[in-house]
């Protein structure tokens, strides 16, 4: 059986949206950030990054959203979350998602973890600062470029849509306004209503 390890309010929530969507068996074990276990030498042997989410498979350990996302898809094919059969759009896919995961998050983490990029304390302030800027700029390409369609690659529903749903939720946290775009506003209402996430945001309260 996988077990996902997360922690709530992460970007974990995108793979555990996936495992639900697929079908699949899964356990999840949380991580508790306010206490620091995630730097602990039991969670290190899982995943030296510190990170969620990371999955434990029959071969091994997983972390990085996108890779776990593509393996729920290609591990389970008939869920129809990726379209494995197009290479192209396979990789149109991947695109997605890696922007989400090398641009728009990394914006993101400039609000609350500048220390990873510097020491100055005017430094990660003025980064603080400029968050709403940059995250904003993620969301106008986003909105304005990258939809397909109702949904991120088009009419059919992929590993794109929780991982956009889940990085969505911080918009306001960011001091986006989501109404200035139309179309992830509606994805991520949409989204919402779905009784996957609704089951992976109740086991991450719980």
């Amino acid at each position: 059986m996988l077990k996902l390890f997360y922690a709530p309010g992460t970007c974990a929530l995108a793979a555990h949206i996936a495992l639900i969507d697929a079908g699949a068996e899964y356990d999840v074990q949380r991580v508790d950030f306010a206490k620091e276990e995630q730097r602990k030498p039991e969670f290190l042997k899982i995943n030296p990054k510190a990170r969620v989410p990371a999955l434990i498979t029959e071969r091994g350990i997983l972390t990085e959203v996108p890779s776990i996302l593509a393996y729920i898809a290609q591990s389970y094919p008939n869920s129809n979350l990726a379209p494995l059969n197009d290479p192209f759009v396979f990789a149109q896919a991947q695109a997605f998602n890696s922007y989400i995961c090398s641009t728009l998050h990394v914006a993101h983490a400039h609000r609350m973890r500048g220390y990873r990029w510097a020491d100055d304390p005017a430094a990660i302030e003025a980064m603080k600062r400029k968050v709403p800027d940059s995250v904003g700029a993620c969301y106008a390409q986003i909105e304005n470029d990258l939809f397909a369609g109702s949904w991120v690659l088009g009419e059919a529903y992929s590993i794109c849509d929780p991982y956009l749903f889940t990085v969505a939720q911080w918009m306001e946290g960011d001091g986006i306004d989501p109404v200035k775009y139309p179309k992830v506003l509606d994805h991520r209402t949409r989204m919402a209503a779905r009784a996957g996430v609704k089951q992976a945001l109740a086991e991450e309260k719980g």
